[in-house]
């Protein structure tokens, strides 16, 4: 078995078997999914690239195989295979080895592997899933983020359904007509990139939302004007309730039979049997979550993605590609306009109006402040009235604006917290109540019954402090089922609904009602002009978190929920109970997300943080991580900032893959480069755990690179 080999690769192949050259055995029977010898060889392109499914670094390459003439046909670049891999010759006799799944990249003529060749066990299937160009992207998500290609294959390309690949796909529509710029003439610039991308240009903006129920027509009118110009369109969107309201929008503008919705609630058959119309070229529009970034769209002309902040646009396997980076390189390889949108602004998207790389659509300030609602926070003459005002977790104010806004509609109180009491203190001193039998924290699962630790889960009956000796417990942090609990108290007469991780509601009715939710859970309110106002309770818990990108989420969080809320002028509230002066908080109340974006990217410059530098991290055991820091040739503007110590996970909550072990020891080292050096300190980094694989190291370090959470 051969390989092409990538410069860094080492020479080293695994020995296989070739069989005679065609005519000289007998006639070989249906190929079974196992080697053999005597297999006649396909007379033209006789040897096969593939790409093995398996992620591990060191075996990140091509390794070739014989084509049996009986496979000649099926085998062609793109399909699915079965190979025998990691098989040796020991004493002239076959020995070893295990069947596994791979792709043929490339039919050969010759491979430049001297040993002998073992042939293609069995191909599983003739439709060529792995175009060029799909393989292409996947390598280049996998060398920015110094992963492997087979992990980034793994994510582009779903799982196989025989059925869904029997039945035919429908035939392409024709191009539908040029939409009307509707919503988008409210945008310095808009009809003008609705009409550069009818035109077949390549148009690249970032887009800031006007606060409302419209984006999602918005959205689709992009779409259509991608479309109209004969071209393919792209959008992802970064959970199914807001691809579920592109996809309705687009359906009620294009009709059916346009565009699919590619999604994990469709099902792995109906997901597959949609990306297959994708790839066969029967539809040219796609609408999905963070995998259908990878959507082999022919032709593209947009890649649009909306809220490019919201963490689940982050993948979480290996090596966990960011969708925005994804669809970049994409407009970039294939010349295809982007379209980053959103009610926030990310630093990410700041950096690339200020480079000029894009353009900006947004609409003037006249026009924001009459569709945004009036904001509003702790003041001083609040203080003179209420004493408690800043420190009370619903001031007399608050109050105040939710009996005035009952009387017209519904009321949504955004909880950064979800359950009941998850935190508990000590009345007298305030010290955090901890468990008697373990140090974990307690806390209240509902009102009925006895604290509870959270980590051990053991009930405290009766329990005291250890520093003051009081035994009276008060609520430190408080979730959304309380607070709905409270409210529901303090108005008896409204209804309380909740919406979070357990239940998430789509939409309420347009009447009174409180709707206690917590973020990225927010309800729509159904035909009608919004939430009459808006409760953004705790800011402290957002804006506390010890986290570089903690004030952009707080930002994004409650931007997201006052967008739901109707405008100023049609009587919309919004009192956010956070510390006043916090910029966030006053980017907030002047509903402008670019001016903190400009200024949260102008202080990472001068701190040299992301996304002005290149970041990975290195994780695992202090030995690990020194010999990979020690392997690698890292460029030479390399600044290495540790390592340190890391903490444990809660217990509780699942590990994850770059956190410690219980009971182990691990750190982490953080490399900056300058982004001009980014391909350099990944590929680095890349080669070095290659390395340490090949080497049989029996623990060797994680590399993450733009890790999401530095701290």
């Amino acid at each position: 078995m051969s390989t092409a080999r990538r410069p860094e690769d080492s020479p080293e192949q695994l020995a296989l078997l070739r069989g005679p050259a065609a005519g000289d055995g007998p006639k070989v029977p249906r190929a079974k999914p196992r080697t053999w010898r005597g297999a006649a060889l396909a007379d033209r392109l006789p040897v096969a690239r593939v790409l093995v499914d398996k992620g591990q670094l060191h075996l990140d390459r091509y390794f070739d195989y014989a084509v049996p003439a009986e496979l000649d046909a099926d085998a062609r670049p793109g399909v699915r295979v079965r190979v025998r891999f990691g098989a040796g010759e020991r004493g002239g006799r076959r020995e070893g080895g295990g069947l596994i799944n791979g792709f043929v990249v490339e039919r050969v003529e010759r491979s430049d592997f001297p040993g002998t060749l073992a042939p293609l066990a069995q191909v599983l299937s003739t439709e060529p899933v792995l175009t060029p160009r799909l393989l292409a992207l996947c390598r280049a998500v996998a060398d920015r983020y110094a992963g492997s290609l087979a992990d980034v294959v793994q994510l582009a390309v779903p799982p196989r359904m025989a059925r869904a690949e029997r039945k035919e796909s429908p035939p392409p529509q024709p191009a539908p007509p040029v939409p009307e710029p509707a919503g988008w003439d409210a945008y310095t610039g808009g009809p003008g990139y609705l009409a550069a991308l009818t035109a077949g240009e390549a148009p690249r903006a970032v887009w800031t939302a006007l606060p409302g129920p419209g984006w999602p027509a918005e959205l689709a009118r992009a779409v259509a004007a991608c479309l109209a110009g004969g071209r393919g369109a792209l959008a992802v969107l970064p959970d199914g309730r807001s691809a579920a309201r592109a996809d309705a929008a687009l359906t009620e503008l294009l009709g059916s039979g346009r565009h699919v919705l590619l999604t994990a609630d469709a099902g792995p058959e109906a997901r597959y049997r949609r990306w297959l119309a994708i790839s066969r070229g029967s539809v040219r529009a796609v609408v999905g979550t963070r995998a259908a970034a990878f959507a082999p769209v022919r032709d593209l002309g947009l890649l649009a993605l909306w809220d490019d902040g919201d963490s689940s646009h982050r993948e979480e396997r290996a090596p966990q590609p960011h969708a925005r980076e994804v669809l970049l390189l994409r407009a970039v390889s294939e010349g295809a306009g982007v379209l980053l949108g959103g009610h926030s602004r990310t630093a990410e998207a700041a950096q690339l109006l200020e480079s000029g790389w894009a353009g900006e659509l947004a609409a003037p300030r006249a026009t924001v402040r009459e569709s945004a609602p009036a904001v509003r926070t702790v003041e001083e003459h609040d203080e003179a009235r209420d004493p408690a005002a800043r420190t009370a977790r619903l001031p007399s104010h608050a109050w105040q604006a939710v009996r005035t806004a009952l009387a017209d509609g519904p009321v949504l109180v955004q909880v950064p917290r979800r359950g009941y009491v998850p935190r508990l203190s000590c009345d007298r001193c305030r010290h955090p109540a901890v468990c008697a039998h373990c140090p974990g924290p307690l806390q209240s699962v509902d009102g009925h019954h006895a604290p509870r630790c959270a980590w051990c889960g053991r009930a405290t009956e009766h329990w005291h402090c250890s520093e003051c000796g009081g035994v009276r417990l008060r609520a430190s942090v408080v979730g959304a089922r309380r607070t709905a609990e409270e409210l529901g108290r303090a108005f008896p007469a409204v209804p309380v609904r909740t919406s979070g991780r357990d239940q998430i509601l789509d939409t309420v009715p347009d009447r009174p009602a409180l709707v206690v939710s917590t973020p990225g859970a927010e309800p729509r309110v159904e035909d009608g002009p919004g939430y009459a106002a808006a409760l953004l309770l705790d800011g402290w818990a957002l804006l506390g978190r010890a986290d570089l990108r903690a004030g952009e989420e707080a930002l994004r969080r409650w931007l997201n929920a006052a967008a739901l809320v109707r405008p100023a002028p049609a009587g919309g509230a919004v009192v956010v109970l956070a510390e006043p002066t916090a910029r966030p908080v006053q980017a907030l109340v002047r509903w402008d997300p670019a001016g903190h974006a400009a200024r949260e990217l102008g202080d990472r410059s001068a701190l040299g943080l992301p996304p002005v530098s290149r970041l990975a991290a290195v994780t695992g055991p202090p030995a690990a991580v020194s010999r990979l820091l020690e392997t690698a040739e890292l460029p030479g503007d390399a600044l290495v900032l540790g390592p340190v110590d890391l903490e444990p996970p809660p217990r509780g909550r699942p590990r994850r893959s770059h956190e410690p072990p219980p009971g182990e020891r691990w750190q982490r080292a953080l490399v900056r480069t300058p982004p001009a050096a980014g391909a350099a300190l990944a590929g680095a980094l890349r080669a070095a755990r290659a390395a340490r694989l090949a080497h049989g190291d029996p623990v060797v370090a994680r590399v993450r690179v733009d890790p999401a959470d530095i701290g």
